[in-house]
């Protein structure tokens, strides 16, 4: 197989040229109709581009439109984006600039947001820039009503200029970018290119057994890097990716028999849920082969219990920051060897990629034996942000090489190789698979109606890890809080818990006392689930001063 990230769908039309590639509740398309449809929109974006291939943001929900966009764009030789309608309009509006998107392909719900977005951001820029003003954007919009919205150009494809075959690429040339959560507020993007993705792609291929009679969960979002495993290893195989709604979770077993499914790909968090909803009894995920989590640290109980509701599955903790491409390191779950090395209950992360580097650095600064923040260098490392100001502090030089800082701590098990993580040595936390820098959440508090400063910090609660916030100022109704916070963060990113003090803690150092804060939050976290155990957590009275306010958000 080549470099190219597409040529990965090629291997599955030639596969199983037959098999839906993509399923999206009772809608699909086979390989065969989503190769066709690819081509056709890859040559309407090429002659609709001022200068191809361009950046193509896709702008849709989880859909059969924001399948084929993400193959079209890569078949178009462009650098493909893909976006959240569900974020609000200044975010996807940075994205966009950001990665000087030059064409769109929106479903329904993207077509809808189009306006807003379009408008001059508070500093008057255009979301894009064309090199001209005045021109409009090429938006191919397949499905939505007719019709146009002001400074767009609506591609309109034909099969008259479909591509013969997909535009051939350089390993060196950016496959996609995917944007994380910045400190200042603003997103960071992550060029990911065709060589990167082609050696981790290579790795799985060589790891697993994947084939055209498997079918692939697909849990999360486009904008999420694990997305791209579940894509690309499903059609690397000819196998079928399946949506799997919020619904599924409520009756996952029926869910997973009803469609076949064979590998099984989400959070962590999604153990707990399916658990208490009555999922994870013995053997009630009989047909899985493979079951994988990542995006947050995995509990040795949560790994036993659902490897007892998928017993023929083989079960493993994956790894890896979204600047390592996708993953980076990976542990297959033994209960009893796993449970024995595991440090804090928690399920080691294994051993780096083949091909790669890692060092530990100590709190000195310099490499560490046996515990330290975890470094890498290799093929699958990004070659840096889209704006080179996000790369201080995120790179190292050392032994003449660059190495991508993750910011994480792990320890070195015994003389196995394999790595433990034990945490994060920054403010950056992992909620439900999103990786949230609490400094941004700050920022965005400080923009709140009433609030004089603020702070973020991260509690683990009874449905995994919670963000609490405390602020000065004077006191604002946590919906208020809801309400604004909506407009500049995503739903994920939206703390629950809002609880007013009059001044902040200090340490030694006279700063802010975070761990002060923390075991505050989880005192009262704490009491609040004891009082209703099972669920999240509610309003509690005021015993210390301060005032309390707590958001409650269904959970499936």
């Amino acid at each position: 197989m080549g470099l190219a990230l597409h040529e990965r769908f090629l291997r599955g039309v030639d596969l199983a040229p037959r098999n839906d590639a993509v399923r999206v509740g009772t809608e699909s398309i086979t390989y065969e109709q989503a190769h066709e449809r690819a081509l056709v929109w890859a040559g309407a974006l090429l002659q609709a581009v001022r200068k191809p291939p361009g950046t193509v943001a896709v702008l849709a929900a989880k859909g059969i439109d924001a399948y084929v966009g993400i193959l079209a764009g890569l078949y178009a030789g462009a650098t493909v984006v893909p976006l959240q309608p569900g974020f609000p309009p200044a975010r996807t509006r940075r994205m966009m600039r950001s990665a000087q998107v030059s064409a769109v392909v929106a479903d329904t719900a993207g077509w809808t947001q189009l306006p807003e977005l379009m408008a001059p951001g508070p500093d008057g820029e255009r979301p894009f820039d064309l090199g001209d003003p005045d021109a409009p954007l090429p938006v191919l919009a397949p499905g939505c009503p007719p019709g146009a919205h002001p400074g767009v150009e609506r591609i309109v494809p034909a099969t008259a200029g479909a591509l013969v075959a997909p535009r051939p690429v350089r390993a060196a040339d950016t496959a996609y970018v995917l944007f994380t959560s910045g400190s200042t507020g603003r997103p960071k993007g992550v060029p990911i290119s065709h060589g990167s993705a082609a050696h981790y792609f290579r790795l799985q291929d060589e790891r697993y057994d994947f084939s055209p009679d498997d079918v692939f969960s697909q849990t999360f979002d486009l904008n999420f890097d694990c997305a791209m495993f579940d894509l690309f290893c499903a059609w690397g195989a000819g196998a079928t990716a399946l949506w799997a709604p919020p619904g599924a979770y409520r009756e996952l077993p029926a869910f997973a028999a009803e469609n076949r499914m064979t590998v099984w790909f989400s959070t962590p968090s999604a153990i707990p849920l399916v658990r208490r909803l009555g999922g994870l009894a013995a053997g009630a995920l009989p047909g899985l082969r493979w079951s994988f989590f990542a995006g947050e640290a995995l509990t040795c109980q949560d790994a036993a219990d659902w490897q007892t509701a998928a017993p023929g599955s083989v079960l493993e903790n994956l790894y890896g920051p979204t600047e390592l491409t996708i993953t980076i390191a990976a542990h297959r779950w033994e209960e009893v060897h796993s449970a024995r090395i595991a440090v804090n209950g928690v399920v080691p992360i294994g051993h780096v990629n083949a091909g790669h580097d890692h060092l530990l650095l100590g709190a000195d600064g310099r490499p560490a034996a046996d515990e330290g923040e975890l470094c890498v260098t290799g093929p699958q490392m990004t070659r840096g942000y889209l704006d080179a100001a996000d790369d201080a502090g995120r790179f190292l030089e050392h032994d003449e090489r660059t190495w991508y800082r993750t910011g994480d701590r792990v320890r070195r098990i015994g003389g196995s190789g394999e790595l433990a993580y034990l945490g994060r040595l920054d403010s950056q936390v992992q909620i439900a698979g999103w990786r949230v820098e609490l400094p941004e959440i700050d920022h965005a508090l400080r923009g709140c109606e009433g609030v004089t400063e603020a702070v973020t910090v991260d509690v683990a609660g009874a449905s995994g890890t919670e963000l609490v916030v405390f602020y000065t100022g004077r006191e604002v109704p946590a919906a208020a809080f809801a309400r604004q916070l909506r407009e500049v963060l995503p739903m994920g990113m939206t703390p629950r818990h809002y609880w007013r003090l009059d001044e902040f803690p200090l340490n030694s150092n006279r700063k802010t006392d975070r761990g002060a804060l923390r075991a505050r939050a989880a005192e009262r976290l704490g009491a609040a689930v004891r009082a209703l155990p099972g669920e999240s957590a509610g309003s509690t009275g005021d015993t210390t001063g301060d005032t309390t306010g707590d958001i409650s958000t269904p959970t499936t």
